[in-house]
């Protein structure tokens, strides 16, 4: 696994999928998880398309709840106050992460091990990838990438959830 040696995620059908997932995100939410299994159901059925939305929607969701925890916390909410006036998740997501970086020496190490890349670098390239099969394009993923994409999302997940427990 990523986490524990740069060994890629193993799975091969949508149980192993999820197990993959709840060894990594024990507390996963139940509809962020809907979301990736769909999205491993149809990349196993060859629509890559239908599996690049369903990952990118589990990536947005997942930061959205991010977001639901962090405002609902008397603590920690005034610090991002400004991500919650943002129309458009990239702007809440863009402010959240220049509100973040002056605190990112606070946080546990474990949060901030790798926390630009599994933050925004894995983001950016759901996003891209979501946006690109989400507008008619006619840009398919490749079979590979789309593969790829469902091993990020992993540490990506797990990076967020981390930063819920710190900001509850």
């Amino acid at each position: 696994r990523f986490a524990t040696g740069g060994n890629a995620y193993f799975f091969h059908d949508v149980a192993s999928y999820e197990g993959a997932i709840r060894r990594e995100v024990p507390n996963v939410d139940d509809a962020t998880l809907l979301y990736l299994k769909e999205a491993m159901q149809a990349f196993r059925s060859g629509c890559l398309l239908s599996a690049t939305v369903m990952l990118g929607v589990a990536a947005e969701h997942t930061f959205m709840l991010l977001l639901e925890r962090i405002e609902a916390s008397a603590t920690h909410r005034t610090t991002f106050a400004n991500v919650f006036a943002e129309r458009t998740l990239l702007q809440k997501f863009n402010k959240f992460r220049n509100l973040l970086e002056p605190l990112v020496r606070a946080l546990p190490a474990e949060v901030r091990e790798d926390l630009d890349t599994h933050l925004s670098g894995i983001l950016s390239v759901l996003r891209t990838f979501r946006n690109n099969a989400g507008h008619p394009t006619g840009l398919v993923p490749e079979r590979e990438q789309t593969f790829v994409l469902l091993q990020l999302v992993i540490p990506y997940m797990k990076k967020q959830y981390q930063l819920m427990q710190v900001y509850r």
